[in-house]
């Protein structure tokens, strides 16, 4: 039988590589849409409407072009798993349709997370955070480090660890990504940022553009690189040798009258829990 991946490059170099030099058994049918049940490692989680709209208007026109991936369900015996090709299987639904072309492979679970990352991340329009929590699977699950998922997706190594490093924004600022309040471009400014959910916010209440909110980061840390009026050396020596031994940073705050305030950052309940640790067993 004529291997259907070895001519689709529209599948992807990673998805072809994987499927159609893998040795694993291929089988082209078509089969009812009906039974056909989801990937529940889709790592696609958000699709935009105007786009599937669009695509089932395509489909109605023209019919599925390119066959869905799918495999025997572990869990139903009359059931096969989506691999690849949820926008379409959807789109066939909202079309109407009661078939569709399949390309039906032998895969067992790990191979089926596999494939289902590698045709996702390829997608031009995938979420920036659902490409970064797919590379992250590649890495956890399958061992991968970011030089294999670079040579494997096609992509910069640099292009990996950046996209790598929004998963380290705080949870509120990834969500704000993954739901296109900001951009990519937005995001990677406020990597490594202590402030940067509140910048975050500015940018949407403010609707900053990439290169403002680059002005505005250059503007913030020129200000905090001036040295503070009035800081005792004393009190300076005392915040850094807090800092030091905490791991976390301390302002020592003195007033005139020798009251004032010892303020403490932590990120993180495990800092937190060790800081309230501390206290209660020494004092």
């Amino acid at each position: 039988m004529i291997n259907p991946f070895k001519s689709k490059k529209g599948l992807g170099r990673g998805l072809s590589s994987l499927i159609g030099d893998s040795g694993i058994k291929i089988s082209n049918n078509k089969i009812s849409i009906g039974s056909i049940v989801p990937n529940i490692n889709q790592p696609r989680k958000l699709f935009d409407k105007e786009a599937l709209d669009e695509l089932t208007s395509s489909i109605k026109e023209r019919g599925i072009i390119q066959p869905l991936i799918v495999r025997k369900s572990d869990n139903k015996s009359d059931k096969y798993e989506l691999i690849a090709g949820e926008r379409r299987w959807q789109a066939a639904q909202a079309a109407g349709f009661h078939e569709v072309p399949v390309v039906i492979i032998d895969a067992d679970n790990l191979k089926s997370l596999e494939f289902a990352i590698i045709e996702n991340v390829q997608r031009k329009d995938l979420n920036p955070i659902e490409e970064a929590e797919s590379y992250k699977k590649l890495i956890e699950k399958f061992n991968y480090d970011q030089d294999k998922v670079a040579r494997f997706i096609g992509k910069s190594r640099s292009h990996i660890s950046n996209s790598l490093r929004l998963l380290t924004l705080p949870l509120k600022v990834i969500e704000m990504v993954r739901n296109n309040k900001i951009t990519q471009g937005h995001a990677k400014i406020l990597v490594g940022l202590e402030n940067s959910l509140l910048l975050a916010d500015k940018i949407i209440r403010k609707k900053l553009s990439v290169r403002q909110t680059e002005s505005l980061i250059r503007l913030i840390k020129n200000v905090s690189k001036k040295p503070k009026k009035g800081k005792d050396s004393n009190i300076l020596a005392t915040e850094n040798e807090l800092t030091s031994k905490l791991g976390m940073r301390v302002h020592l705050n003195n007033k005139r009258n020798n009251s004032g305030t010892l303020i403490f950052e932590y990120k993180g309940f495990d800092q937190l829990d060790r800081l309230i640790g501390i206290i209660k067993n020494n004092y």
